[in-house]
């Protein structure tokens, strides 16, 4: 994978996990690239996966999907997923389809620490 496909623009390690931050809209184009990422970092087995989505202005059904087959995985392995910095466009699509009541959802990645 090239590095300006990478549609997670940074990573930072935590003491239990990983904060990863997607940039740009993740629609049916770009989610394939994001759960080829996440699954990358899933079996590395970390504890906690922080996804801040500050720098994502839009997400379709399909990178909804993804997320939701990320923090499947989590669960099954006892481990936690905490979406972030979700803006009004994307908040209202996790709101709408009552994903906001599944996820565990943060204003940012400093209070998802405290998940």
């Amino acid at each position: 994978m090239a590095e300006q496909d990478a549609v997670i623009g940074q990573r930072q390690s935590i003491d239990d996990g990983m904060v990863v931050k997607p940039e740009g809209e993740i629609d049916l184009i770009r989610s394939p690239q994001l759960r080829a990422e996440l699954m990358e970092l899933l079996d590395q087995g970390m504890a906690r996966l922080i996804v801040d989505l500050s720098d994502v202005p839009f997400m379709d059904s399909s990178g909804v999907a993804t997320l939701v087959e990320a923090l499947q995985i989590q669960r099954r392995k006892s481990n936690k997923l905490v979406l972030c910095g979700l803006q009004a466009k994307v908040r209202s699509i996790f709101e709408i389809s009552r994903l906001d009541m599944v996820f565990q959802i943060t204003e940012d990645a400093a209070a998802a620490g405290d998940v």
